[in-house]
């Protein structure tokens, strides 16, 4: 279903409700030198073909945004709705609770437990006595640890989560409820990994997290190939490639995962458009520097799930090939396309993390010079993906002035 305007057109008035805000975008002077392979092909397989069994799963749509093509002057806008997935509202459902099944199978197989447990056995608790006496630990933004919980109750561990001090109490709510014992860090979500990691050596825990640095690689890998499954389902339902891809960047796993997908279905013709946050811009930084940088300060950006100032070195080793672009893009864009969003018929519900890709879009597409140097025009394809919806219910009513509305399948 289209979306439906009065009065002027549906462009038009997109344009005013995200009028010009000063941005960011660096063109990766590297992109598409060869590289190391981050993420071999068999283990999104096997990722592809346990999610898919889970009971509950089920593509998310692939929205199409008219309104949004008009106002950047391109041919289509297409915008990958995470909301739904699994129930926890991102797409982090699928990587986090994932690599969760990964470790335990392993860790069950190196205590002579189960050589080969299965979700099936995991779920249905036959080797509970063993699985309730391992803990899962990891730091988070939000989205990362409810999955991590979810997973944990699942599939039958103990887990605790390290936030920082600006993570909302509804999403430190959402984490809660699926049995995961909340542990608030001071500092940034950089100082919350490093707690986690401590914790979890001093008490025999298991991270499980969505970045990764030197010497521990291979947990992150299975999270990055879960959200491997997000661009196979986009690439599937949008028919015609895309010309560009347009993808939230945090530490870089989605849009890492996502250059990988977008690179195999499609080819080097695709250009990958990482968004970021301006005060936590870590890729683009990285991208200046030709090395993996961390941005200093409190990283105090509205769009919660990507405040992250230093990249995963397992994303950046395909980022720093795999990227066309860079782009940093202020909160306020995030916050007027969450309400141009909701403001559509049927409206979407989109969080503040959502949107960056977005907004990067619009930004760059008004822009001459950023327009030309992205390759952007009237005949551009365009796939946003859209990764959460209204994580917290209560800080989206703040900034979108209503509380988010049911949106349509």
């Amino acid at each position: 279903m289209r979306p439906v305007w009065r009065g002027a057109g549906a462009g038009a008035i997109w344009a005013t409700m995200i009028p010009t805000f000063p941005f960011r975008f660096l063109i990766n002077r590297r992109q598409g030198t060869p590289g190391v392979v981050v993420l071999p092909e068999g283990g999104f397989r096997r990722a592809k073909e346990e999610i898919a069994s889970w009971p509950g799963y089920a593509p998310t749509p692939l929205r199409d945004l008219p309104d949004a093509a008009e106002a950047a002057r391109v041919a289509s806008v297409r915008y990958k709705d995470e909301g739904g997935r699994f129930g926890l509202g991102s797409f982090k459902a699928l990587g986090g609770a994932y690599a969760v099944m990964r470790l335990l199978q392993a860790e069950l197989a190196r205590r002579g437990v189960a050589n080969a447990a299965t979700a099936e056995e995991l779920m249905d608790g036959r080797h509970k006595a063993a699985t309730r006496a391992i803990t899962i630990c990891c730091a988070t933004d939000g989205n990362h640890g409810r999955s991590v919980a979810w997973g944990a109750q699942r599939f039958g561990a103990a887990c605790v989560i390290f936030v920082h001090e600006t993570v909302s109490q509804g999403r430190r709510d959402a984490i809660a409820k699926w049995g995961a014992e909340i542990r608030v860090v001071p500092g940034t979500y950089d100082d919350a990994v490093r707690e986690a990691q401590k914790q979890a050596e001093a008490n025999g825990w298991f991270v499980v997290s969505d970045t990764s640095y030197p010497g521990y690689t291979e947990v992150p890998r299975d999270v990055m190939q879960g959200y491997r499954l997000m661009a196979e389902e986009a690439a599937d339902q949008i028919g015609q490639a895309p010309t560009h891809v347009f993808v939230p960047g945090g530490v870089g796993g989605v849009a890492a995962a996502v250059s990988v997908q977008m690179r195999a279905r499609f080819g080097a013709a695709t250009k990958v458009i990482v968004a970021e946050p301006d005060k936590a811009a870590c890729l683009l930084a990285s991208a200046e520097a030709g090395a993996p940088t961390t941005v200093p300060g409190e990283l105090d950006t509205l769009m919660a799930g990507l405040a992250c100032g230093e990249p995963s070195l397992l994303a950046w080793q395909e980022l720093e090939r795999g990227a066309f672009a860079f782009l940093s893009v202020p909160d306020e864009s995030a916050v007027a396309c969450m309400k141009a969003l909701a403001a559509r018929t049927p409206p979407v519900v989109a969080g503040e993390s959502a949107v960056a890709g977005l907004a990067a879009l619009l930004l760059a597409a008004r822009e001459p010079f950023a327009r030309t140097a992205l390759g952007l025009d009237e005949s551009s394809r365009v796939l946003i993906f859209g990764t959460e919806g209204a994580t917290d219910p209560d800080v989206y009513e703040k900034l979108v002035g209503h509380a988010p509305a049911a949106s349509s399948v």
